[in-house]
C-alpha cells in the first residue's frame, strides 16, 4: 500500500522516516513459579512497580503541562493498593513476580475493558505500566523511543503510552501514527500539546516499513509513503499558507455577513487558561472541574475550590466562563467516594448530575463554592451539570444553582432523551451545551474509546446532527443559546454546519480556535444553513461532508 487513511487529530503536516514501535514484552510462561521465598518476590514484585512509578513521575516531572498529569496518573495505578495486594496473593499463591504482576494486571484490564468510557481508555496505560513493571523484573530493555536521530521521524505504532510520547518534541518526532486510539485518546491530546500532526485508528500502518519516508497530514488523515520530493513540497506549502492565513485572522467570531459566534476554549484546569488566551478564545465554553476531584484520597477543600475556580474567572473579565459541575462516578471513580453498589455498565451509571443526586452536599459545596469565587471577578459565570437526562434533573440543578447564588444554570445535551425533549428542558435551564463525544456514544451504542468503532463516532453522522438540530430547536423555541463543546466544534468545516443548525456558540481546544475562526469569517450564515442542510440529508458521514464543502466556497482558500 501507498497511503493509510486514519482519523486526523492534531493538524499540520509531518515527514520523515518511519520509526515502528514495537511494545511486545515475552509473557511470563503460565506456571511460572519462584524459588520458595514468597516474602522476597513479594518485595521484588513491590520494588519493581515503585521503580516503575518513580520513573513514570520523574518523566512527568520533565514533561509538564498535560503530559505530567497523565504521567503522574499512571504512577497512581503502579501504586494501587488493590493491585498490589491482587499480586501479593499470587506470589503467596507460588506464582513468580513477573506471572504475579501480568495475572494481577490481567484483571484490572478486564474490569476497565468491560467499563469502556473514561476507564476503558486507560487500557493501554494500564498495559504499559504492566511491560514496563515485567521488563524490570525480568531484566528487559524498557518499552520506547528513541529519543533522537539525526533528523525528525514519524512514529508509528499499534498505540501509544503516555510514557514514550511525553518527553518527545517537535524537533525529535516529525508526526504520530497509531493503529488505535480517537479524538479523545491520549496519543491525540498530548500530541495537540505538543503541536506535532497526529493520524490516529490507522488501519494496518505498523506494517510500514522501518525507514520507509512518510508524509503525514493531520488534518485530512491521510499517511502517504514514499511521496516524491514534488508532494511533499506541495503538501508543506499548503500547510505553510494555511497557517499564515489562520495567523491573519483574529477579532470575535462571527460569519462574513456579521451573524455572531461566539468561540469559546475547552479547559481542564488553571494550567490551560494561558493557551486559550494565546489563541483568543473569547471565554471558557467548557470547564472540566473533575481534575480536582479524581486520583486523590481525599476530596478537595472548599477553599481549594474556590481559587481554582477564581484563577480561570479572572482571566476572563466581562467574557463567559462555563463551569462543568465534577463529571465523575462510574468509569471516573472517586477513592473518597466509592460506589454503593457494583454497575454491570458504569457508562450508563450513577454519573454526572446522577452521583450528585446521590450526594447532594457535594454539589452544594462545589455550587458554593463557584459562587464566592464569582464574587472575586467579573466574568459572567455559568454552572453546567453533566449527564442530564430529564427536565427534572435539569429543574433540580437549576434551584440548587439558585439556592447557591448563582446567576445562570445550564445542562449538557449528551444523553439522546435531552435532545429529543429538548423543549422541556430548556424551559427549566438557562442555556444548553451539546457534548457530541458523548451523545455520539450513546445514540449510536458505540464506545468512544474504541477504535474499532470511530465510524460511528464520527461527528459527521446524519442522525448525530438531527440530534444537535433538535437541541438547537428546543433552546431557541425557549429564546435560550445552545452551544457545542464536544469535538466537533472544533472541526473548521463542521463547525459551519453546526452554525447552520441553529448552534448559537462553539467551544473547542484552543488551538482550534484560528481555524475556525477563519472559516466562519468567510462564510455567510445562509451558506451555513445550506451547508446543514445538505449534510442532513445524507445518508453517511462522508457524502454528508462532501455536501456541506460544496456550499462552503471559502474552504479553498485555507487548503481545507
Amino acid at each position: 500500500m501507498s497511503t493509510f487513511t486514519g482519523v486526523g487529530v492534531s493538524p499540520g503536516v509531518g515527514f520523515g522516516a518511519g520509526h515502528v514501535v514495537v511494545h511486545e514484552i515475552p509473557v511470563p510462561p503460565p506456571g511460572a513459579r519462584h524459588g520458595g521465598d514468597a516474602e522476597a518476590e513479594r518485595a521484588r514484585a513491590a520494588d519493581a512497580l515503585e521503580q516503575v512509578a518513580r520513573d513514570l513521575e520523574r518523566r512527568g516531572a520533565l514533561a509538564g503541562g498535560e503530559g505530567q498529569k497523565v504521567l503522574d496518573a499512571q504512577a497512581l495505578m503502579a501504586r494501587d493498593p488493590g493491585l498490589a495486594a491482587e499480586v501479593a496473593e499470587l506470589v503467596g499463591a507460588g506464582a513468580s513476580a513477573s506471572r504475579a504482576v501480568y495475572e494481577g494486571f490481567g484483571r484490572y484490564r478486564e474490569m476497565l475493558a468491560g467499563a469502556g468510557g473514561y476507564l476503558g481508555a486507560r487500557v493501554a496505560d494500564l498495559d504499559d505500566v504492566r511491560d514496563r513493571t515485567i521488563a524490570v523484573l525480568d531484566g528487559l530493555p524498557v518499552p520506547g523511543v528513541p529519543d533522537r536521530t539525526a533528523e525528525p521521524y514519524v512514529l508509528v505504532a499499534r498505540d501509544l503510552a503516555p510514557a514514550d510520547t511525553a518527553l518527545l518534541s517537535r524537533d525529535v518526532v516529525a508526526a504520530f501514527v497509531t493503529e488505535e486510539g480517537g479524538p479523545t485518546s491520549h496519543t491525540a491530546i498530548i500530541a495537540r500539546a505538543m503541536g506535532v500532526p497526529a493520524v490516529v485508528a490507522c488501519p494496518g500502518a505498523t506494517a510500514i516499513a522501518a525507514g520507509t519516508p512518510v508524509l503525514v497530514d493531520g488534518a485530512s488523515g491521510l499517511v502517504r509513503l514514499s511521496p516524491s520530493e514534488q508532494e511533499v513540497e506541495a503538501a508543506r506549502r499548503a500547510a505553510a499558507a494555511r497557517e499564515a492565513v489562520l495567523a491573519a485572522g483574529n477579532g470575535l467570531g462571527a460569519t462574513a455577513d456579521g451573524h455572531p459566534v461566539p468561540l469559546l476554549a475547552n479547559i481542564g484546569g488553571p494550567g490551560e487558561v494561558e493557551s486559550a488566551l494565546e489563541h483568543g478564545a473569547e471565554g471558557v465554553g467548557l470547564y472540566r472541574t473533575e481534575f480536582l476531584f479524581l486520583g486523590r484520597e481525599q476530596a478537595p477543600s472548599a477553599q481549594e475550590q474556590e481559587a481554582a475556580y477564581a484563577e480561570v474567572l479572572k482571566a476572563f473579565p466581562g467574557g463567559p466562563v462555563v463551569v462543568r459541575t465534577l463529571d465523575a462516578g462510574a468509569d471516573k471513580p472517586l477513592a473518597f467516594l466509592p460506589a454503593k453498589a457494583a454497575e454491570p455498565n458504569p457508562a450508563l451509571g450513577v454519573r454526572g448530575s446522577r452521583l450528585f443526586q446521590a450526594h447532594p452536599e457535594m454539589m452544594r459545596e462545589q455550587l458554593e463554592a463557584l459562587a464566592r469565587a464569582a464574587a472575586q471577578a467579573s466574568a459572567r459565570v455559568q454552572a453546567m451539570a453533566p449527564m442530564v437526562a430529564t427536565a427534572e434533573e435539569a429543574a433540580r440543578f437549576a434551584a440548587a444553582c439558585r439556592e447557591a447564588g448563582l446567576p445562570s444554570a445550564g445542562v449538557m445535551v449528551e444523553i439522546p432523551s435531552a435532545a429529543l425533549r429538548a423543549a422541556d428542558l430548556a424551559a427549566e435551564a438557562d442555556f444548553f451545551s451539546v457534548g457530541t463525544n458523548d451523545l455520539a456514544q450513546y445514540a449510536f451504542a458505540a464506545d468512544r474509546q474504541l477504535g474499532a468503532l470511530t465510524a460511528l463516532q464520527d461527528a459527521w453522522q446524519p442522525a448525530l446532527l438531527d440530534l444537535v438540530a433538535m437541541a438547537a430547536a428546543g433552546a431557541a423555541g425557549q429564546g435560550k443559546p445552545c452551544g457545542v463543546c464536544g469535538e466537533a466544534a472544533g472541526d473548521p468545516v463542521l463547525a459551519c454546519v453546526l452554525v447552520g443548525l441553529g448552534v448559537t456558540s462553539l467551544s473547542m481546544a484552543a488551538a482550534s480556535l484560528p481555524a475556525v475562526r477563519a472559516v466562519l469569517a468567510r462564510h455567510t450564515r445562509e451558506q451555513c444553513t445550506l451547508a446543514a442542510q445538505a449534510a442532513r440529508a445524507a445518508v453517511s458521514p462522508a457524502p454528508a461532508r462532501a455536501a456541506a464543502r460544496s456550499h462552503l466556497p471559502g474552504l479553498a482558500e485555507l487548503a481545507l
